[in-house]
Order: structure tokens, then C-alpha cells, then sequence
């Protein structure tokens, strides 16, 4: 994808396509894309205006760890757009129903209606090495979460770090943090942001006595934090792979219903919270709170209908958290961590605990008690959905989850419509191809590979939330002649990754069939997590056979033994150690081509099993002399 066309611009300016306007404008356009650009939870996705620089930052990133050039993706420019407006009903009759609605739904809120049966329930496993959470909806698992006990979670977490380099050609600074690898801190990461444009911004009522910090640009950040000098980070994505962690200077402590921001005065409002009237009153609640000088809040979407004293509360507690983490910062030698972000059991409580959860279920008794307590400090209504699994059955199998978490595992996912998805994660990108498989359908072809595609763009979606896969991803689906038809799949994909606590950007189907999108991650994939490198194959899902390692040993046999001395002539005897595998098909096989061999190099060839051998290792030694003469290894093997 060139990133020609996407030259920098104003808010007002359309894009362009290279060339002019030749073709026909396709109607969804860059900001229909940007309802694809979806987040959850607060710390997942970002606070702050991050996309505005973000090629700039993930190129220097790239060019630190040494990384090749990918093309920069397509980000839109986020526009501080207003909450989109719903269509006016059309009609006076569908104008009355529209309010008479409106009215029912008042009531039914004022005097408490009962609602419908909650179908979405949080399972807890709780272990002493791993803690899982798995959301559930309609026994169908959504969400999925896994947190070793021994692994340090630095997300979201905040560090006294110390420069250590200071990269200018890159714009970034490296820093310090404590860990195995220095923390990479953009300039752009320590000039101040603005809101992102998923939230309103909300003027406070002035005071007079408000002195403002002086604003820094990235000309003086070599100045002002010069190597050696001490600086106050936060973790917004956790080291992968051969990257280190990357950090930023914008800091924000997340609560239940606001999440404070201690180095700006900004306050927002979530646009996912739509009634208007709502809305205001929100914005005279943020006016109304007594807010510390230089610092800013943003309501949650969880906040919708709650009353005036939860944000008080919400507030004090989130001040007083920033006090400690000032005094944390005053003593404690750099470097260290001065806010930890809480386990898994606490950010399940604090980010998933909503009306519409019909119960926590945890197996194991010192967790179901903390749970509690957490609770009862949120919301001691919900304190009663908090259950503990005391059945001898597994949690994971009582509620079958397991059986679920094997698709999650496997390369083949199989759709109930008889098709199936096949996913592979490689090191440059994640490909996923959607095949039709038993679903045979009846005479309209074109109705059949529609209906597989709309479901396979569902599990597709719920596939990559759980498997957590990240950066680009190419999807190939089942082609479609029709026009409408790719529209439809590529609907639905956008629908499905509304619910996506990740940042995701997708594309149209283009005329080669396929899907193009990114996925922001700030953590390693579950696979990642789970498994290991194969020991055998290398992560290559193969290993040479049998016959080509034959192969290989007598051609390295035959070039040993032409280029032996005159003086080796005479009882001259060779013993090779191979792994049995591969000595079985030389006894019997091959057998024959060796006695040949033999004969004609007047040479004795002795054959021993070494069962520690990798199937791509040999070695030859010297029968007489005991001298090592070949030694290959898997490495040597496979290059």
C-alpha cells in the first residue's frame, strides 16, 4: 500500500487518490473507516490523539531495533468530529412513534422495569502459576484472557526511568525502566497531546489562580532531558518480540468511571455514551467536581447513569493513588516502578463488571473473597452475582470453555455452515483464507459463498480477539463476483470489530479478493504465550526427511572421501552417527547404494544410532583415530 496519496492535510480537506478523480469515488470513504477504529477498555486504547503521528513513530521504531521498512499504513486523520446525528424520521407518523418510544423508555428507566435475564457471565480460573478469564455470552466465549503469575505485567504501569540515549536523526530517546530492555520513548510521546477523538472535550469553569505549566517542544526535549537525566513514563505497549516496550510521558491512572489525567487540564466525555441529555449532564458534573489544578478526567462509558457522588468518590480515590505515586517519585531511586497496574482479577472487576453481567463465577476461595471486596467497594448490589465454583469439574470444562479454547489453538477453525478458516501467523504478517469446505449449497452458487463468508467475517473477528493476533492481517475470503456481496462481508467485518478492545483499521475487498487490515496489539498473542518454539522444526511446521538426509550424508561421505591424503588409503574407516530415523532408511533403502560406496573408495562405513540427535544432525568421525572429521547441526542442516 503507497503512502503517496496520504500526504498530510487540515481537517477540512477531502482525499484524493493519486491521478485526480478518473474513476468513480467510492462512496465509503475515510471516515466510514474510521468507525472500524474501535476501542474498550481505557488503557487498550488510547487517551490521547496517538494517530496523528503514529507512522512517524512506528517508523522510527522500526529503524531502532533495525527492523526492514514496512509500508506505512493507512491511518485517517482523526477529526474532532460531533457525535454522529441520527437520521431524521421520515413522516409524521414515524415522527410520533419515534418520541412515543422515547417516552416508554423513560418510563421503564424511572420506575425501574425489571430488564431481561443477563446471558453474559465472567469465568474466573484461578492457579497458582496462571490465572484465565473467559467472558461468556449465551455459553459462547467471546473473551479471553490469560496472565501468568510469574510474568511482570508493565503495561499501563508507570516507571521513574533514566535516559539512557538520546537518538535525534530518530526523534526518540531509549530509556532505562529497569528491565531486560530499554523502554523507546518518541518525541512526539513527550509533547503535549490533545484528547483523542473518540471523546468530547469539555471547557472547565476558570480559575484565576491557575498557573500552567510551560509547554515543551521537541526542540527542547534534548535540553530538558538530557542522558542521565530522570523521567516519568508510562508503558503503552509491552515489549514484543525483539522491541522493548514503548512509553509515553502522558500519563493516565484509570478508575471505574473516570480515568484522571495528572499532566493536563483536558477533560472529555466518551462519545459512546450518545443520549444527549446525558451527555450534558455530564459536562455540568465535570464542572461541578473539584478537579486539582493542571489535572484533566474522562468519563467512562461506564459512567452513563451513574450519579454525581460515584465520580466524587471515583475522583478522591484516584487523586489520593497520584499522591502516593508523587511521593514514590520523590524517594525511590530510578529505576523503578512507582504505579503498578493491577493483576488480572482486579482489571476484570474494575473494566467488565456492567449491568448487563449476570454473574462471576471463580474457583478458588482467597480470590472469590478479594472479588468480593472489590466489589462491594463498586457496587454492593452486584456483590450477590459473585459465585464460587466448588464442584470437583474443572471450571473451564463444567462451562466449556475448554472445548472452545481448542479452536482457539488450531490452525483450522471449522464454521457451523460446514466451511472453515485456516490462520497463519507469520513474521511479517497474519494470513487468513476462508474456504467453503462440506458446505456444498444448492444451484445459486453466488448465495452459498455469501452466507460462508458472512459467518466465516464473524468468527474471523471473535478468532482474532481471542487469539489476540496483531499487525497486518490478509484475508482471503471466497471470491464474490457480486459488488454488493463484497460490500456485505466487508459490513459485517466492520460490525463484528465494534466490539474489538484493540485499535483496528480495515479495508474493502479489492479486486484481487482480498481483505487488508491492522490490528493494534500492545502485548504478545496467546499463542505466543502458550506455546514454545518447536524444538524439532524451528517454527517451521516441517523437518527434512529421511531420505533427504540420506542423501545429504552421502554426498558429504563422497567429499570426504575424495579429498583423503594418499597416505589414508589403506584401511581407511569411517563411523557416522545419525539419529535412528534416519539410520533405518540407510540400512534399508539405502543400504545397497552404500556397500557401492564402499567398494569403490575401498572404505569401511560403520552406522550408529544416537537417539539425542536432532533428525537434521550428523556426525562423521574417523573409526581409527576417533577424530571428528563432519559435524552438521538442525542449523547447518536447514541453511
Amino acid at each position: 500500500m503507497s503512502n503517496k496519496s496520504f500526504s498530510r492535510r487540515s481537517k477540512t480537506q477531502r482525499f484524493k487518490p493519486a491521478g485526480g478523480l478518473k474513476h468513480k469515488p467510492v462512496k465509503r470513504g475515510q471516515d466510514d473507516d474510521r468507525e472500524s477504529m474501535v476501542g474498550g477498555r481505557i488503557m487498550d486504547e488510547p487517551v490521547f490523539n496517538e494517530s496523528r503521528h503514529e507512522q512517524a513513530i512506528a517508523k522510527a521504531e522500526r529503524a531502532a531495533y533495525g527492523e526492514k521498512s514496512e509500508p506505512e499504513e493507512i491511518s485517517p486523520q482523526p477529526q474532532e468530529s460531533k457525535p454522529e446525528k441520527k437520521k431524521e424520521a421520515k413522516g409524521l407518523g414515524e415522527k410520533i412513534k419515534k418520541a412515543a418510544t422515547k417516552v416508554i423508555d423513560r418510563v421503564k428507566k424511572f420506575v425501574g422495569t425489571k430488564k431481561e435475564e443477563s446471558t453474559k457471565e465472567i469465568i474466573i480460573n484461578a492457579e497458582s502459576l496462571e490465572t484465565r478469564v473467559a467472558v461468556l455470552e449465551k455459553g459462547r466465549l467471546e473473551e479471553f484472557t490469560i496472565e501468568r503469575t510469574n510474568e511482570e505485567r508493565i503495561v499501563a504501569s508507570i516507571y521513574k526511568g533514566t535516559v539512557k540515549n538520546l537518538e535525534n536523526r530518530l526523534e526518540a530517546a531509549f530509556v532505562d525502566i529497569g528491565i531486560e530492555k530499554n523502554a523507546f520513548l518518541h518525541y512526539w510521546d513527550i509533547t503535549p497531546p490533545n484528547l483523542d477523538g473518540r471523546y468530547e472535550v469539555v471547557e472547565r469553569k476558570k480559575k484565576k489562580t491557575r498557573d500552567k505549566p510551560r509547554s515543551i517542544s521537541r526542540k527542547d526535549i534534548p535540553k530538558k532531558y538530557p542522558v542521565g537525566s530522570n523521567i516519568i513514563i508510562q508503558v503503552t505497549k509491552g515489549p514484543i518480540g525483539t522491541k522493548g516496550p514503548r512509553v509515553t510521558t502522558h500519563l493516565a491512572i484509570p478508575g471505574r468511571f473516570i480515568v484522571l489525567l495528572p499532566n493536563t487540564d483536558q477533560c472529555g466525555i466518551s462519545k459512546k455514551i450518545e443520549d444527549k441529555q446525558e451527555r450534558s449532564r455530564l459536562r455540568e458534573i465535570i464542572r461541578d467536581l473539584d478537579i486539582p489544578d493542571n489535572m484533566g478526567i474522562i468519563i467512562r462509558t461506564a459512567g452513563e447513569g451513574q450519579k454525581k457522588r460515584y465520580f466524587v468518590r471515583d475522583l478522591a480515590m484516584l487523586v489520593k493513588e497520584w499522591a502516593q505515586v508523587q511521593k514514590r517519585i520523590e524517594n525511590d531511586k530510578s529505576p523503578t516502578c512507582v504505579f503498578r497496574e493491577p493483576d488480572l482479577i482486579e482489571r476484570t472487576v474494575r473494566d467488565f463488571l456492567t449491568d448487563d453481567v449476570g454473574r462471576i463465577i471463580i474457583d478458588d476461595q482467597k480470590p472469590f473473597e478479594r472479588v468480593q471486596n472489590l466489589i462491594e467497594n463498586i457496587s454492593r448490589r452486584s456483590k450477590d452475582k459473585v459465585q464460587l465454583h466448588r464442584e470437583a469439574k474443572p471450571i473451564f470444562d463444567r462451562y466449556n470453555i475448554t472445548r472452545q479454547l481448542d479452536s482457539t489453538f488450531s490452525r483450522k477453525v471449522y464454521l457451523k455452515s460446514g466451511g472453515y478458516i485456516v490462520i497463519d501467523e507469520t513474521e511479517a504478517l497474519v494470513s487468513i483464507d476462508v474456504n467453503t469446505g462440506s458446505h456444498k449449497g444448492g444451484k445459486d452458487q453466488s448465495s452459498t459463498i455469501l452466507k460462508v463468508n458472512l459467518e466465516a467475517a464473524e468468527e474471523i473477528c471473535r478468532q482474532m480477539r481471542l487469539r489476540n493476533i496483531g499487525g497486518l492481517i490478509v484475508l482471503d475470503f471466497i471470491d464474490m463476483k457480486s459488488g454488493r456481496d463484497r460490500q456485505d462481508v466487508f459490513r459485517r467485518m466492520r460490525d463484528g470489530l465494534r466490539r474489538d478492545k484493540a485499535k483496528t483499521h480495515i479495508l474493502p475487498i479489492s479486486q484481487l479478493g482480498l481483505m487488508e487490515m491492522t490490528r493494534q496489539r500492545h502485548s504478545e498473542s496467546v499463542q505466543s504465550t502458550v506455546y514454545d518454539e518447536c524444538p524439532n522444526c524451528s517454527g517451521r511446521g516441517s523437518i527434512k526427511s529421511a531420505l533427504t538426509m540420506s542423501v545429504e550424508i552421502q554426498r558429504k561421505l563422497d567429499e570426504l572421501l575424495k579429498r583423503r591424503k594418499p597416505d589414508e588409503m589403506e584401511d581407511y574407516q569411517l563411523r557416522i552417527v545419525v539419529n535412528p530415523m534416519v539410520l533405518d532408511r540407510l540400512r534399508k533403502e539405502d543400504e545397497d547404494l552404500l556397500i557401492k560406496m564402499e567398494k569403490k573408495h575401498l572404505v569401511k562405513l560403520a552406522f550408529r544410532a544416537e537417539p539425542e540427535l536432532h533428525a537434521e544432525e550428523f556426525k562423521i568421525f574417523n573409526g581409527v583415530t576417533n577424530q571428528e572429521l563432519v559435524s552438521v547441526s538442525e542449523r547447518d542442516s536447514s541453511s
